[in-house]
């Protein structure tokens, strides 16, 4: 198996976390040198907080990992696209490439809404690699949203 299907597999187990908590199911790890530093998934209901986003808490778990919020040499495997927040969240960590499944067609932030990393940042640019797994992660996140609106109706 390649190494980006690898390490997206170990991301959406952090997704199907997030969907077992009634959480968006969007997980992600953070690699360095073929190993995952930090794992995480959304948490955006039981923090009662919207920067709650997997891809901020696995950032912050790095930066812990590293003492350092930069996070060189440093891959970001996502099972959603990004969205603007997150985005400028890695160009900030100085994270060196991102791999994500799903388009996020609300809030995404490499093309689906907006493109954040098109713009050739001064100090920094990001790899990205998208479509990884994808329609692994869009079942999930289908199946979590027929079920939050099934549980609506039958309130």
């Amino acid at each position: 198996m390649d190494k980006d299907k690898f390490f997206m597999l170990e991301a959406l187990k952090e997704a199907k976390k997030a969907f077992d908590i009634d959480e968006v199911p969007v997980g992600c790890v953070l690699v360095h040198g073929n190993r995952i530093i930090a794992r995480a998934h959304n948490q955006v209901e039981k923090l009662t907080d919207a920067t709650a986003h997997g891809e901020m808490i696995c950032l912050t778990s790095g930066s812990a990992h590293f003492n350092d919020w930069r996070l060189k040499d440093t891959i970001l495997y996502t099972t959603l696209e990004p969205c603007i927040m997150c985005s400028g969240a890695i160009i900030n960590a100085r994270v060196k490439k991102v791999v994500w499944a799903a388009k996020d067609l609300r809030v995404g932030a490499n093309g689906s809404f907006i493109d954040v990393f098109e713009k050739k940042h001064p100090i920094h640019e990001v790899e990205i690699e998208s479509g990884v797994l994808e329609e692994i992660s869009s079942n999930l996140l289908r199946e979590f949203f027929q079920k939050a609106r099934k549980s609506k109706l039958n309130k």
